[in-house]
């Protein structure tokens, strides 16, 4: 081999070992854990504004199902709490009707 031909096999080597180290540190870098969670954090972003957008144009165009399934919603969030004022209400008006009656009958 003529040293003309191995000056340019190491000069391709040596090109070839720092393409090679810049896709390493490219790799390097895009793998950190910051970079990631941006990642992460970007796509869950993008995926909720998305979401959302849908949601909004659905709404729009079925007003009445959308208010329909909220209000289910909040009678199922409130569930516990209309039972209880249920309860109340049913006792005392229970409550009322036997007292009445235990003082007709003397």
């Amino acid at each position: 081999m003529s040293d003309t031909a191995y000056r340019a096999a190491c000069d391709r080597a040596d090109a070839a070992r720092r393409q090679l180290q810049n896709s390493a540190n490219r790799a390097k870098e895009r793998l950190s854990p910051a970079a990631l969670k941006q990642d992460a954090k970007d796509g869950i972003s993008g995926a909720v504004r998305n979401v959302a957008t849908n949601l909004t144009a659905k709404a729009r165009q079925r007003p009445v199902a959308t208010g329909a399934a909220a209000g289910a919603f909040l009678l199922y969030l409130g569930r516990r709490p209309l039972a209880a004022l249920f309860r109340r209400l049913y006792v005392r008006q229970h409550d009322s009707q036997t007292q009445e009656s235990e003082t007709q009958d003397g």
